[in-house]
């Protein structure tokens, strides 16, 4: 990192090679990829087998005659699994994307309470290389694993978007993020413990690299819907944002950040950051005390969240959706516990 700024803040009229600065930026690339890594549960908590009829269940997991098991070809050439947790009386999708030191035999347990208690479709996946799906985790990766099961989602339950809500928790908001940006009638979007961007974990920059990864900051400012933020809180002047009578509803869709205060992985100033370049804000979650991996396990999370959930019904409800034939922004593909950095932790800029 020392290299780049070093490079960009040079004298005026100082002469450095091309070549040089290649291998800088080379070298500061491999050092945020090194630290920034992804954690998939070695060995995976489930595995995946065909029963009797041919049907795909996972292997370890409580049977559930209600949760329909994917494998879903990915344009980078990778096979993931998905898992869809179905609502009897559901009218709303949640496409779920975790942190990245779980896999979906770690989610079962959150999936069923969030299910019945939200009253809403579940869809979840394991990243490439997480679990039972094939591959190697990599940020273009998480955009074609999430890119495929929208797609299924299509093809296969046809969901449209108004009736969709991403939900993205800590390294799952890249490819929430990403899809969120491209997709323009989401019916809305929830960032749990979002990071701004890779390297913003690690170091305060005030401007976005091309070497950089996730580069969140720069896509919600594309995101047309309502978005939830969900983190720890830092009880400053921020709080007059938390009053109940200020939810701001719009044409497409609603954002509201729910962090925690003492998340001693991604600062709380990333979720406050994320809300301010939100289009469409819904109230903000700042869990008082909370962590970076147990958000859930407040009272409020799952009051907030259904309150979230009960507005974008309401708006489903009130504006018809009319279901797209394609979605240009997303080619389609002929086959069809929380993130862990070792990383300095500074506060990013407001």
């Amino acid at each position: 990192m020392y290299y780049a700024v070093s490079y960009l803040k040079r004298e005026k009229g100082e002469k450095k090679s091309w070549e040089f600065l290649g291998c800088e930026m080379g070298n500061v690339t491999s050092n945020v990829a090194a630290r920034f890594a992804f954690f998939p549960p070695d060995p995976p908590t489930y595995d995946v087998h065909k029963d009797e009829s041919g049907k795909l269940v996972l292997q370890g997991m409580t049977a559930d005659k209600n949760i329909d098991v994917h494998m879903l070809d990915t344009k980078g050439g990778n096979k993931i699994i998905a898992t869809f947790w179905r609502h009897p009386v559901a009218r709303l999708t949640l496409l779920y994307s975790h942190g990245n030191a779980a896999d979906l035999g770690q989610m079962h347990e959150l999936f069923n309470e969030l299910r019945a208690h939200l009253r809403v479709n579940i869809m979840s996946y394991d990243y490439s290389g997480y679990g039972a799906s094939t591959g190697k985790p990599t940020e273009f990766n998480t955009y074609y694993d999430i890119e495929a099961v929208y797609n299924c989602l299509k093809k296969e339950y046809g969901v449209k978007q108004e009736d969709l809500i991403v939900y993205g928790q800590s390294v799952g908001s890249g490819p929430t993020l990403h899809l969120a940006s491209r997709v323009k009638k989401l019916g809305g979007v929830v960032l749990h413990s979002a990071i701004l961007s890779g390297i913003r974990v690690l170091y305060p920059v005030k401007m976005t690299f091309w070497f950089d990864i996730f580069k969140n900051i720069d896509k919600i400012r594309r995101v047309q819907c309502p978005v939830l933020v969900i983190h720890v809180s830092m009880l400053i002047s921020y709080v007059p944002y938390l009053r109940p009578n200020v939810t701001m509803v719009h044409s497409f869709c609603l954002i509201n950040p729910l962090q925690g205060t003492d998340d001693e992985i991604v600062d709380w100033s990333h979720g406050k950051r994320l809300w301010e370049l939100s289009k469409e804000k819904y109230d903000p979650l700042w869990v008082k005390g909370g962590g970076h991996c147990n958000l859930e396990t407040f009272p409020e999370y799952i009051k907030h969240l259904r309150k979230f959930i009960s507005t974008i019904e309401k708006i489903s409800i009130s504006k018809p959706a009319k279901q797209l034939t394609s979605a240009p922004s997303i080619t389609e593909h002929k086959h069809c516990k929380c993130l862990r950095l070792k990383a300095k932790k500074e506060k990013e800029e407001s």
